[in-house]
């Protein structure tokens, strides 16, 4: 058998275009003699598509569109599709997600999911049914393991689930085991996908084939990284990482390993880009990106990403020195506009927040200076560069990272401002990663100066002021987010993990818990861990 896997680039909500793709892939898989050609979860709709499934003219033309689609589909060749079904019953939730096997257009039949992930990002309880049946499917003399997604994720889960759909369907003797998903992007996820699914194929002795979404969809990065494993549990296929593709795979003619992907930081790397592409030319509003450089680390590897996304004729760079910038920085903003080739200007602000401090003047009278001159400044580079996205209809970048964003280290309305957050999910540890990435990548024309990763690192808003001024080092700073954000450890489990004073850890814990109005105020931010801020961390900001 010769199958096709169709990892696909939906756009959430373009019936049409998603369905045009599909019939392309499938008519392109059946002249290159495939039997079986296999498409994502929620193929036709794009996923996630949230609220969209509760407006019923949606769901009404997604099933038109699936109808149609099936009269355009090749003859003599299996097509398994995601979409949406309704649920007739009640009661019940309105919808179950689906996967469809059709034969050209007659619908072979239909499975229903069985396990609906409700956690971080995850919502799909809100709109859908769980699937009650789990049945192999007879179809050319194959016994066909189908199922979506969450349903191979039981024995990860730990008990969150009452039923194992993987178990029922393998004590069923099938002979392919097909999941269909959604799955997005976080840092080592590809590597849990195929440790599940190799397991499944050593203990059922039954190849399993996986196919995966690519793209992004707003802050949820997809990258497709869909796979085959032999009988045996050896990964045989694998389709590119963050690329469309239509790849194929006999489950049943070879056991030799297929080539192991590149590093995670390569990955972050290639996630990012793909992030930053997709949320402009899907959303199709914006001409360019615009990023505000500071000479830092931070707005250079975001610069570097936007270049590689979009090209360097669509990427716009602004430098704003205050009266206290230093030369290095604005220097270093240059070089790296020159080094890029994008579109590159200056415009000094001193003169803005001097007008800004005069106007306060009096009802600051008798007020030491504080953070909030500090913030004039940043404030006034966020007017600037707002300005120039509304007036040119760039899309502008944040640039601020994780560990920035989790300790309130950043000025709201001033560098928080934009409409998509690129480093929100990285840490500056891993920042740094990227700018090292990004230079080695690009060797022997390294576009970041040398000295933008060397320095220390500043905000630059008071004279000869540094990060580890008000911060600890960076590699602690970090270690302790990612126990405290990500692995949800308690101050006393931190501090003896990492060997660090508990005054230190709490600090740092304290600052995450008050800065969430902050965060929740944030543009969106691409994920690229297993706990982003934003939709998938739901903290309520009035609390004790």
């Amino acid at each position: 058998m010769k199958i096709a896997l169709a990892q696909t680039n939906p756009i959430v909500g373009d019936l049409c275009g998603n369905c045009d793709k599909i019939v392309t892939m499938a008519r392109t898989a059946r002249s290159r003699g495939a039997d079986l050609v296999i498409f994502p979860e929620l193929s036709i709709e794009g996923y996630p598509p949230q609220d969209l499934l509760e407006n019923n003219t949606f769901v009404a033309d997604a099933q038109k569109a699936r109808r149609q689609v099936a009269l355009r589909l090749p003859k003599c060749i299996g097509i398994i599709i995601g979409g949406i079904a309704v649920n007739r019953a009640i009661p019940g939730k309105p919808l179950f997600n689906a996967a469809f096997l059709y034969e050209g257009e007659r619908e072979v039949c239909c499975v229903h999911k069985t396990l609906l992930p409700t956690y971080d990002v995850f919502d799909e309880r809100r709109y859908f049914e769980p699937g009650k049946a789990r049945q192999v499917i007879e179809w050319k003399g194959a016994r066909l393991a189908l199922h979506i997604c969450e349903d191979l994720w039981f024995d990860y889960m730990r008990g969150l689930y009452g039923v194992n759909p993987l178990e029922d369907l393998g004590l069923q003797d099938p002979t392919l085991f097909i999941n269909i998903c959604a799955s997005p992007f976080t840092i080592g996820k590809r590597l849990e996908r195929e440790a599940l699914a190799s397991a499944a194929s050593r203990k059922y002795h039954v190849p399993y084939a996986m196919v995966n979404q690519v793209g992004a969809n707003t802050e949820l990065v997809f990258d497709g990284s869909s796979f085959g494993c032999a009988a045996n549990g050896t990964v045989t296929h694998r389709a590119a990482a963050f690329e469309e593709a239509l790849t194929f795979w006999n489950p049943f003619a070879s056991s030799v390993r297929a080539e192991d992907e590149y590093p995670s930081i390569a990955l972050l790397h290639d996630a990012l880009v793909l992030g930053i592409r997709d949320y402009v030319q899907k959303s199709g509003i914006f001409s360019k990106a615009l990023i505000g450089l500071s000479g830092g680390i931070d707005s250079a590897v975001t610069c570097c990403l936007a270049v590689k996304a979009l090209g360097p004729t669509n990427v716009v760079g602004l430098t704003m020195p205050s009266a206290i910038s230093s030369e290095a920085s604005v220097r270093d903003s240059a070089t790296l506009a020159r080094n890029l080739g994008i579109t590159f200007h200056e415009i000094p602000i001193a003169s803005i927040v001097s007008s800004f401090s005069d106007a306060l003047a009096t009802m600051f009278a008798g007020r030491s200076e504080d953070v909030t001159e500090e913030n004039l400044q940043a404030r006034s580079r966020g007017t600037l560069l707002m300005a120039l996205s509304n007036k040119f209809g760039y899309l502008l970048l944040a640039t601020g990272n994780k560990s920035e964003m989790a300790v309130g280290y950043a000025t709201l309305y001033g560098d928080m401002n934009g409409g998509l957050a690129v480093l929100g999910d990285v840490l500056k540890t891993q920042v740094y990663d990227l700018a090292r990435h990004i230079n080695e990548r690009c060797a022997p024309h390294a576009p970041i100066p040398d000295y933008t990763i060397s320095r220390a690192p500043s905000a630059e808003l008071r004279p000869d002021q540094t990060d580890q001024d008000s911060l600890p080092l960076y590699p602690l700073l970090d270690g302790i987010l990612k126990r405290y954000v990500e692995q949800r450890q308690s101050v006393e489990e931190i501090a003896a993990v990492l060997g660090a004073d508990d005054g230190v850890v709490r600090d740092i814990v304290n600052r995450v818990d008050r800065n969430e109005y902050k965060r929740k105020q944030a543009p969106p931010i691409l994920r690229v861990t297993t706990k982003a801020f934003g939709h998938g961390r739901r903290i309520p900001i009035v609390r004790r």
